[in-house]
């Protein structure tokens, strides 16, 4: 019998992937380029850190955003949006977890338009920690606190896992949670697991 009583999982790369990215936020942000502003090394974390849509994003950086190249921008957003997909090793692994009764959340540093499409292909689970309405990215602590808090259940119970080593690992790691490393290239350590069904077997029979 597994002690471990919550899973967290990243989004992207991890359970989630787009099939044809579009990166409309990168888009934004280089128009902003050719318009004549500086990128700032924040940029991506501001993205990712506050509930703004495409337009919001452009009106905070000051981006005097032409309303056709706009909509064709959010064109671009919504045609991604609707390109993401689950990993099959994913659906497996949380509905083999849930069927044996542990609680399962998500973790992840994205844009706000991206929440609504994690949610959609994951309902229904115990927690979602999402750095633009938390206000902070992993690893900061404060996103993981959020969640543990969301699952209700002592940080040294929980098994974490995402495709970075820092944010995914090391990060939880740092306030009790036993992180892993999903490298689904297969290579690298032989500690790091490869697929998410390996992953699911190591939390069900961990003691």
């Amino acid at each position: 019998m597994s002690y471990v009583q919550a899973v967290i999982f990243d989004a992207f790369g991890t359970i989630i992937r787009i099939e044809n990215a579009r990166h409309p936020f990168r888009q934004l942000l280089k128009l902003g380029i050719a318009l004549g502003r500086r990128p700032r090394p924040d940029d991506a974390s501001a993205l990712m850190s506050h509930p703004w849509s495409l337009a919001q994003a452009a009106d905070h950086f000051g981006i005097d955003v032409p309303p056709t190249e706009l909509a064709r921008i959010q064109s671009e957003l919504d045609a991604e949006l609707a390109d993401i997909q689950p990993f099959a090793d994913a659906l497996s692994c949380i509905g083999a977890l849930q069927a044996q009764g542990l609680k399962v959340a998500i973790c992840s540093n994205l844009a706000q338009p991206y929440g609504a499409a994690v949610e959609r292909i994951f309902p229904d689970l115990d927690g979602y920690g999402f750095s633009y309405e938390i206000g902070t990215l992993k690893p900061d602590r404060r996103i993981y606190d959020a969640v543990l808090t969301e699952l209700a259940v002592d940080a040294c119970k929980v098994w974490m896992i995402g495709d970075s080593q820092r944010c995914d690992r090391d990060g939880p790691i740092a306030l009790g949670v036993k992180g892993h490393y999903l490298n689904r290239t297969r290579e690298g350590s032989p500690s790091d697991f490869h697929d998410l069904m390996a992953f699911k077997d190591a939390v069900l029979n961990s003691e």
